[in-house]
């Protein structure tokens, strides 16, 4: 008889033994289905020397019931799973069930039915019909999917079905995906550029561990350079993952990829179809051979799928706060994919011309090989950068344009090129009250303002999507039109540009506006087309772009992101500014970036406006060192929630109340968290600083697993956090 321990995907269960029945052939990483009661469940063969559990006697044990049709979860994969686990104080079960991100995938190959348009118009044609035949264009998927894209009911659709509109395609889930050709439009390289590409080739090719940071100026063509490692790797029969921060930067990738490689690339994101998930799943498991996955680009969830054949790791725009997670399992896919390299003995790039304060520390201590790309591609030069002292150059009563800021959009409109205006705060304004009573819109939810959007006639909450029509009155007093908004927001500044320059043509973009592939890429065709004058964006629009005729980036409040008081402020808005700053002169027209502030003696303003990035960097190295903050000290967030506000603060006492008195570490708190209610739940939390040679993760685990909590209350932990809220 034989016996295996099984990683049950429910964290509250715990590893649990059973035995093999004969003829049924499994190791470590086979997909199981076991009984458990009444009930099946999915699971993983895993090590039992590495997974303890209280031993069951051989007679006790129940057989599996079946060995799913899907090659085992390699090693490395287990063991990235155990250390993810481990170093972010999560469940095993819950970082595990990211490695399987399609449970359809597992059953086997199969054929599915989808729908698309006919051409034909029903002969009764309802209002909602209308809206669904409009909506579907190009569009292939199941009758939830599409009901769910065109904002109508199933049974609208399946009345378009009877109506001759709709026709059903049997599609085959598993059909293979087109091969990329390494060699399809080699690129023409600078000097700079081969030597950074001629690395990253002899790195795939070696297929060992090397971490490299690729340090180059926005416009340096840093893709096309890690690009040639791609082809390398393609070229072996490898696969490639690229990661990137934002979906919607995914439109602008797969052109250029298309373009170099001949084919678009597998995507893996929470947008894509059910169906396209299960093709993607096994397409990634299945290699890069006879149509499987060569190279995945995905977002951070792409990080944990189970490669048949990886050999190379991208990591994009690898500062990007996007990257970490923050909730469910609370890792940064950047740090996690270094480690993930590290198991499968393969390279990693992580790219970007703002990399982190602990990218760079770690380049200069030797860890990652630094690759610095200081000029842009084909000579075009870095923009002039002036800073606008508010204070000094005024904008108008309730308006929010300085005046050298107005008239460099005039002179770019006059001479026919494109300005970019930069506010990270979506909606018309954050702020919204009356003017008779002085009521404030707040979310019911959350410690929040609701933000006015104009365009779609609501109020919002940004956190957690709370939505209410704009009144007519005050709903405190009653009295009628008497809404004020308070602050700018991208709608407001589009309406200041549209006043002063009504033959501007303008383009406002957030993720509100821009919330599909579809839609990103319409964009890029309209701006490339000439037929965009002034771009009004979020941080949306700071990465990833490249429009020749973009000449001028004002930034209309750099101070924004100063505000909070949070540890990586200084360093994300130089990260946002530079970025943002980077749009501007990509082409042979030279570019100008005007930065409006109150505080021009700031450091990160001072180091914009200079060009000194290294001083600002060691500046901020000295200023997190004198902090004990990382990348020089260690912090972990414990956050307590729930539904009662007594009961949170009562569960975060009993923590702080025991919380370990050690050298080296200290506890802050607990103390209501900035964002104090937040999607109905009360919030307290408690700061874990310490030394960098300090186990915290050990700490943590044994200072909370002696405790017990009420059902309601929710103990989360946060190693490195990003977000102080």
């Amino acid at each position: 008889m034989r016996r295996v321990r099984l990683l049950v995907l429910n964290a509250a269960l715990g590893p649990l033994d059973y035995r093999v029945p004969a003829g049924m052939a499994v190791e470590p990483g086979s997909l199981v289905i076991a009984p458990l009661g009444p009930r099946q469940v999915l699971g993983i063969v895993w090590e039992a020397e590495r997974l303890p559990a209280t031993e069951v006697p051989d007679a006790r044990l129940r057989p599996l019931l079946e060995a799913l049709p899907v090659p085992p979860l390699a090693a490395p994969l287990r063991r990235l799973i155990e250390w993810t686990a481990d170093y972010y104080c999560a469940s095993l079960a819950g970082v595990a069930r990211m490695a399987l991100g399609s449970l359809a995938a597992l059953r086997g190959g199969a054929t599915t039915t989808e729908y698309r348009l006919t051409g034909e118009v029903p002969a009764r044609l309802t209002p909602q019909r209308a809206v669904a035949l409009d909506a579907l264009h190009d569009e292939q998927g199941s009758l939830r999917e599409l009901a769910e894209r065109a904002g109508v009911s199933e049974a609208v659709l399946r009345g378009l079905v009877g109506a001759g509109a709709l026709e059903p395609v049997t599609v085959d889930t598993d059909r293979p995906f087109p091969p990329a050709d390494p060699a399809h439009a080699q690129p023409d390289l600078s000097a700079d550029q081969q030597e950074a590409a001629d690395l990253f080739v002899e790195a795939v090719q070696a297929g060992t561990f090397q971490p490299f940071l690729l340090d180059g100026v926005t416009g340096s063509g840093k893709t096309e350079c890690y690009f040639e490692g791609i082809a390398a790797a393609i070229a072996t029969g490898r696969q490639v993952l690229v990661l990137l921060p934002e979906i919607a930067l995914t439109q602008n990738f797969l052109r250029r990829f298309e373009a170099r490689f001949g084919v678009p690339p597998v995507l893996w994101h929470s947008n894509l179809k059910a169906s396209e998930r299960r093709r993607a799943w096994r397409a990634i498991v299945r290699g890069g051979d006879h149509g499987g996955a060569q190279v995945v680009v995905g977002a951070r969830s792409a990080l944990f799928l189970p490669y048949a054949r990886l050999g190379l790791i991208v990591v994009d725009e690898a500062h990007e706060v996007s990257f970490k997670q923050d909730d469910g399992v609370r890792y940064n896919a950047r740090d996690v994919a270094v480690i993930r390299a590290r198991f499968e003995g393969i390279p990693v790039i992580l790219a970007s011309a703002t990399p982190a304060l602990e990218s760079m520390q770690l380049a200069e201590a030797g860890v990652y090989r630094r690759i610095a790309l200081a000029a842009r591609f084909g000579g075009a030069q870095l923009p002039a950068i002036e800073v606008v002292d508010l204070r000094v150059a005024q904008p108008e009563r309730q308006h929010w344009l300085s005046p050298p800021l107005v008239k460099a959009l005039k002179d770019r409109l006059l001479r026919g090129e494109q300005s970019l205006l930069f506010l990270n705060r979506r909606g018309y304004a954050p702020l919204t009250l009356c003017r008779h009573c002085g009521y404030r819109f707040q979310c019911p939810n959350c410690t929040a303002w609701l933000v006015e959007h104009r365009l779609s006639r609501r109020l919002a909450c940004h956190h957690c999507g709370h939505e209410v029509p704009t009144p007519e009155a005050c709903p405190e007093c009653a009295t009628p039109d008497c809404m004020v908004a308070c602050g700018p927001g991208v709608e407001r500044i589009a309406d200041e540009v549209a006043e002063r320059f009504p033959e501007a043509r303008l383009a406002v973009v957030t993720s509100d506006t821009l919330n599909s592939p579809g839609k990103i890429g319409e964009f890029v065709e309209t701006v490339e087309a000439g037929m965009v004058d002034v771009i009004v964006g979020t941080q949306l629009v700071t990465k990833g772009y490249h429009f020749p005729e973009l000449t001028l980036v004002g930034v209309i409040d750099a101070d924004l992101g100063l505000e909070g008081g949070d540890l990586r402020a200084g360093e994300r808005t130089y990260q946002q500014i530079a970025q943002v700053a980077g749009r501007a002169g990509r082409g042979e027209k030279p570019g100008e970036v005007l930065i409006q502030t109150r505080h021009p003696e700031a450091p990160v303003i001072a180091a914009l406006a200079s060009g000194d990035r290294d001083a600002f960097y060691q500046a901020e190295a000295e200023s997190r060192r004198d902090a004990g903050a990382p990348p020089f000290g260690r912090w972990a967030a414990i956050i307590v929630s729930s539904e009662d506000e007594a009961e949170a603060r009562d569960a975060a006492r009993a923590i702080g109340g025991c919380a370990p008195r050690l050298p080296d570490l200290m506890v802050l708190g607990p103390a209501p968290a900035p964002m104090a209610l937040l999607r109905g739940r009360h919030r307290y939390r408690l700061l874990v600083n310490a030394r960098r040679s300090v186990q915290v993760q050990a700490i943590i685990r044994e200072w909370l697993g002696g405790l017990t909590f009420p059902p309601g209350v929710r103990v989360a932990v946060d190693v490195d956090p990003y977000s102080f809220v």
